[in-house]
């Protein structure tokens, strides 16, 4: 399965929003020595705030920062199918950490039960599923800088993120008569997008963006419709962003594409898919690529003269 798809299948399976568990923050003392993350997004903020080296196992699917890839390739852990006997093996034994079971583990979405498995181990499990605003993402990073004993720099980083998000949004000017529709794409086979009512989507629509997703989704879909290329071609998107595997130039070839604005006027805007798919501190970057486009399509003269 492409990882796009399989971003698309986690984010369905963790649909169900689970409430930020209230913790006391650690101290020195009672910090986690030993932490395994099968969420990439949890895994970049553990490194961002200072907690990277009491990080000792990470899923396949975190591969930044570069010590996090070193880590992955160590141990091969499928986040949507993981072993609980293999997670309660991964932690070096120590005077001061004399078992193999982690201190701490923090996942996006309870693939088979592993929340519920380790935690009758006596494992503590912290839940991070897809936030739905940029509050609860900021919010995850603080908790884990409370469960870690780093709150200082996770209340920083935090506060840092969303003074640079505030900003790029601030940085796009209303526009009322100039309507910008917007396809977001997770995957080109077959074609996922995704809804307002998502994360990803709340930031679309931050700064004005009609989304073509919203009116053709169900409430079956969790906020992640699958779409057909006519449904999207006729929707005649102003703005198109990939955020699977689909190249900028393969767009254009698609059937009934070419005649889309968004080909014709150059706004079809590739975007890293771990980028796109976390909501860690390089959410930031994804804010800034999002709201950048939006205002150069703002700047298209050509584009809004009849």
């Amino acid at each position: 399965m492409k990882k796009s798809l399989r971003f698309v299948v986690a984010l369905m399976i963790s649909a169900v929003a689970f409430p930020l568990i209230s913790v006391a923050a650690a101290s020195a003392s009672s910090a986690p020595q030993c932490i395994v993350s099968l969420s990439p997004s949890a895994t970049e903020t553990l490194f961002a705030i200072g907690a990277g080296a009491q990080v000792q196992a990470v899923d396949q699917d975190s591969n930044y920062p570069a010590q996090a890839k070193r880590l992955s390739a160590q141990h091969v852990i499928n986040p949507l199918s993981p072993s609980v006997e293999a997670l309660l093996g991964l932690c070096a034994v120590t005077p001061t950490h004399p078992s193999t079971k982690p201190d701490l583990v923090v996942i996006s979405y309870n693939a088979n039960s592993i929340q519920q498995d380790l935690t009758a181990q006596g494992v503590k499990v912290v839940m991070q599923d897809a936030p739905t605003t940029v509050s609860g993402a900021l919010a995850q990073i603080r908790q884990l800088g409370q469960l870690t004993g780093h709150q200082a720099r996770a209340d920083a980083l935090a506060a840092s993120m969303q003074r640079r998000i505030s900003a790029d949004i601030a940085s796009v000017p209303a526009h009322p008569t100039k309507k910008i529709s917007v396809y977001y794409e997770i995957s080109a086979n077959p074609y996922y997008s995704l809804t307002s009512s998502t994360f990803v989507g709340s930031l679309l629509k931050s700064v004005g963006l009609v989304n073509i997703a919203d009116a053709d989704a169900t409430t079956a879909d969790a906020g992640y419709p699958q779409l057909n290329a006519e449904y999207i071609a006729s929707a005649n998107p102003t703005l198109i962003f990939l955020a699977g595997d689909a190249s900028v130039a393969s767009v254009g070839a698609r059937p009934g594409f070419s005649a889309v604005s968004a080909v014709v006027h150059h706004n079809v805007i590739g975007l890293s898919a771990n980028i796109a798919s976390r909501w860690g501190p390089r959410l930031t970057v994804l804010m800034n690529e999002i709201t950048s486009s939006v205002k150069r399509v703002l700047n298209e003269k050509n584009l809004w003269t009849k």
